[in-house]
């Protein structure tokens, strides 16, 4: 059965079309039963046609033109809102592969759920093909996939968040790789039905199988759960290729800086959400010579380059942003990047047709639309954005993006940084000893509890390599991997030097003890001219610390005694967490890599 005998066709097979690829729409259109089949050439006359039918549909609405020209809000059913983690599986073909940080199904078993599902899931709906690559095209370090959806709204925003169409359609030949990516919202229609502005299910399943390269989501249109190119696959799928082929797909920001004189550096580092990875990645530094340049701010894919050294590319073409908490006093750089050519989700808007979230002004509007399309007042007693609310928009229009974030050879990486929210016992910064004590601080990133609705207070919440929910096979044997690569590129001579830091600790009365946001750039000075040989460091328990005199405090309001406190090590209390530590490696059934718990070892001997 072909295409043309199964469906209508609102665009033909674009010439040259790998037969595989058609092959493999001809069958999911075979199971899904669309009325019509788009292939989506990435244009702007494209997105521009969506834009409108969406407008048309419900599904987007105008934003004022003179205050965010060509740019959209949609509302999302509040029953599809974010990401769905208890309904993401990694179907392995072993459970152990998955480990102990992942959700597992069996193949066979997921497969018989997700036929019944998909089966006429796209009746009365449009089938989009859309092509993408992930990196800049023809990158050695990109990858490519395709992605099937019924949501206009996906095929939109990947538009945006990828380098989408038939360039990247025609880069896949006979025996190229591409991931197979599936979606659907799981809401078909019948003759004559009216549809809705925002098509879901209340049934969820985001399905990975690593083995095949295949991702197969259904039910929601939002964020992760439908943008399949993002967490899907360029961390979970990608970390398995980058197991396999020997590099790293990590969730990491990138930056470039340029010290006072001239040198420049590139920074890979990961942070947990809620732990200002966007803010560092968008950094306007506070001191003077320094320079900050975004090359991405959520997902980095490292391998060891021609050179033997460390290289990255952001593999995204846009960002995906948390928009509650953004404005200009604490990321500028965002604001600017969202003036306008913008998607924007589950905000609220204003009375004169610009949008408006918590976060954005100081004080609230005194009245609002808010993200369900309610009257809004600060009395309402609500928030008037979601919390998980997003903005969507292209990379290039950030205003400190790099010249070279889209160098198809990737950054040289000259250091890595972990980090994660903890009020106490973690110092400001702390410079790994080794690869290997690098790959520990990794593996223990952690932040801790603040409320008690999100669990008891203090209690550790582990994420480590901040991959908790990305990782697609086991945590631990992804630690052995870093270990693996590490010992590739010192063959080389070339290992990025690795930190930890901590923008989040308190003193006794509950208040931060370091400014952090733009402040941060004096942290990153103590990094880099560490880097540069220009700067010695102090040993303690649990890596090289600053010297006093190090760490430029000039013009703060941090006193000497806040500077000894944020570089504090508590005895008895590192050593309960070192037991706390123990306990979660446990839960790996002996795969922790010895190197890894080596260095636990070696951080209580130094605990004495």
């Amino acid at each position: 059965m072909s295409i043309a005998t199964a469906v209508r066709q609102q665009s033909p097979v674009p010439e040259g079309t790998n037969r595989a690829v058609v092959s493999w729409v001809e069958q999911i259109a075979a199971i899904t039963l669309p009325d019509d089949i788009v292939w989506c050439d990435g244009s702007i006359a494209e997105w521009d046609r969506l834009a409108h039918e969406m407008v048309e549909a419900g599904t987007f609405t105008r934003i004022n033109a003179e205050h965010r020209p060509y740019s959209f809000l949609a509302r999302s059913d509040p029953d599809d809102v974010a990401r769905v983690e208890d309904r993401t599986f990694i179907c392995s073909e072993r459970e152990e592969d998955a480990g102990p940080t992942n959700n597992w199904r069996a193949p066979g078993e997921m497969r018989v759920t997700l036929d019944g599902l998909f089966y006429g899931s796209m009746r009365g709906r449009i089938m989009y093909v859309v092509p993408f690559s992930m990196g800049p095209l023809g990158s050695p370090l990109a990858k490519l996939g395709v992605q099937i959806t019924d949501s206009p709204y996906v095929v939109a925003s990947t538009g945006i968040m990828t380098r989408m169409g038939t360039a990247a359609l025609n880069l896949i030949g006979d025996t190229t790789p591409w991931v197979h990516a599936v979606h659907s919202v799981g809401a078909p229609l019948a003759m004559g039905e009216a549809d809705v502005a925002w098509p879901c299910n209340k049934t969820k399943y985001i399905s990975h199988f690593p083995e095949t390269r295949e991702i197969w989501s259904y039910g929601s249109a939002y964020g992760g759960n439908a943008l399949l190119a993002k967490k899907a696959f360029a961390l979970r799928i990608a970390s398995v290729i980058a197991r396999d082929e020997g590099w790293l797909a990590e969730h990491m920001l990138l930056i470039k800086v340029t010290n006072p004189r001239g040198r420049v550096f590139h920074i890979a580092a990961a942070f947990p959400s809620a732990c200002g990875k966007t803010n560092l990645a968008m950094m306007v530094p506070t001191i003077p010579g320094w320079k900050v340049e975004t090359i991405g701010d959520d997902i980095a894919w490292l391998g060891r380059g021609e050179d033997g050294r460390l290289r990255a590319i952001n593999p995204e073409a846009g960002f995906f942003g948390v928009a509650p908490g953004t404005g200009y006093s604490t990321n500028a750089t965002a604001m600017d990047t969202i003036w306008g050519n913008t998607i924007f989700t589950n905000v609220a808007m204003r009375d004169d047709g610009d949008v408006w979230w918590e976060g954005m002004t100081d004080k609230a509007p005194d009245h609002l639309t808010d993200w369900e399309g309610r009257s809004w007042s600060p009395a309402s007693g609500r928030p008037a954005a979601h919390p998980n609310s997003r903005f969507t928009v292209a990379a290039r229009q950030c205003p400190s993006i790099a010249g070279e974030w889209e160098d198809p050879r990737g950054v040289v990486i000259d250091a890595i940084i972990f980090g994660g929210r903890r009020a106490t016992n973690v110092p400001l910064v702390v410079e790994a000893r080794d690869w290997e004590h690098g790959v520990y601080l990794g593996a223990t990133i952690s932040s801790e509890r603040t409320a008690a609705a999100e669990g008891t207070i203090g209690e550790l919440r582990r994420d480590p390599f901040a991959m908790g929910p990305f990782c697609g096979y086991n945590m631990a044997d992804h630690w052995a991997h870093w270990l693996s690569v590490g010992a590739a590129l010192r063959t080389t001579g070339s290992v990025p030097r690795v930190f930890q830091v901590n923008w989040f600790r308190k003193g006794a009365d509950g208040s931060f003890l370091w400014p952090g946001f733009g402040e941060n750039s004096r942290v990153l000075e103590w990094i880099l001219e560490r880097v540069d040989g220009k700067l010695a460091a102090q040993e303690s328990p649990l890596g090289l610390i600053p010297r006093r005199e190090d760490i430029n405090i000039d013009g703060l309001d941090v006193s000497e005694s806040d500077l000894d406190e944020l570089f504090a090590i508590d005895r008895d209390s590192w050593l309960t967490e070192a037991d706390s530590t123990e306990r979660f490696f446990n839960t790996f059934e002996g795969r922790v890599p010895a190197a890894v718990t080596n260095q636990l070892a070696v951080l209580r001997e130094k605990l004495g």
